[in-house]
């Protein structure tokens, strides 16, 4: 999924890490990211986070949309900071699930953004997406 994601890829974002309900994903803050107060625009946080959601949640086959998704701006993000956003699946029930993700620079705490998907099509009973 990540292969066919341009918005994300074109903002220099990488997939570091993917498994079974867990996204590792990476951005460097450019210029172009930058607000009025010279730090991240909350948009781009909010769209790496996604991202890594996004990764975390489709892993494990079907396809899988964001039902809704919040997040806690922790702290500002400067021009040139590499952000890491690390997505953890905290459970899934019956088409829905819910995903934590923590976006650092360097250890220190950016944002954290709390996912909730929904599964769109099930598998096929031959094991592909239907």
């Amino acid at each position: 999924m990540f292969a066919r994601d341009t918005a994300s890829r074109d903002l220099g974002m990488e997939l570091a890490e993917h498994g079974p309900g867990t996204a590792t994903v990476t951005m460097t803050i450019t210029g172009r990211m930058l607000n009025g107060h010279g730090t991240a625009h909350g948009g781009f946080l909010f769209l790496l986070a996604d991202t890594a959601f996004a990764c975390a949640c489709n892993s494990e086959g079907p396809a899988t949309v964001a039902a809704a998704a919040d997040i806690d701006f922790v702290a500002p993000a400067r021009e040139g900071d590499m952000l890491v956003a690390s997505a953890t699946e905290r459970t899934r029930f019956g088409r829905s699930g819910i995903y934590d993700v923590s976006v650092t620079c360097g250890g220190r705490a950016i944002a954290e953004f709390r996912g909730r998907s929904r599964t769109v099509r099930a598998p096929s009973p031959a094991g592909g997406n239907g």
